[in-house]
């Protein structure tokens, strides 16, 4: 389905940007429009896929896990990366995981409360058949995680 978002369509993601929690009655208000409106072009967007849910943003230092590394991994066999995939999503700690061209099949994000915790995940990740091995590198700092930055800049 080909969508041609509009004034209105990106105003109220915007709002639902700004917080997934908001409700419909709420952005019918500010835009000043019925509640029907935004729900009717909400349910537009999802069927067009533009809109994939909602999610949460969690301080997973917080909850006590102040250790980020990202994983490069190169496989014996680029045909198995698909089975390598269901692998690293069975383990809870890997929070992101791409399928990349260059020196490694997959590059994914992990989480862990610190580096002997880090350490088993990685492992964990080494005993995937057909990962041949993996090179971590330790994040120092965390300076920008927003999945929603870009539809601020994306002009209708």
């Amino acid at each position: 389905m080909n969508y041609q978002l509009d004034e209105i369509d990106k105003k109220i993601l915007d709002f639902l940007v700004e917080n997934t929690r908001m409700p419909f009655t709420e952005i019918a208000k500010q835009m000043d429009v019925s509640a029907g409106t935004i729900h009717v072009r909400v349910k537009k967007m999802e069927d067009a896929g533009i809109i994939l849910g909602s999610s949460l943003n969690i301080d997973y230092g917080k909850l006590d896990y102040h250790f980020t590394a990202f994983i490069g991994i190169l496989l014996t066999k680029s045909n198995r990366t698909q089975e390598v995939l269901k692998e690293l999503a069975s383990i809870p700690n890997v929070v992101e995981a791409s399928v990349i061209s260059g020196k490694y099949n997959i590059f994914c994000k992990v989480r862990a409360k610190n580096t002997e915790d880090a350490k088993r995940i990685i492992y964990q990740i080494d005993d995937i058949q057909d990962v041949m091995r993996t090179e971590s590198m330790i994040s120092m700092e965390e300076f920008l995680s927003d999945k929603n930055r870009l539809i601020n800049a994306i002009s209708v």
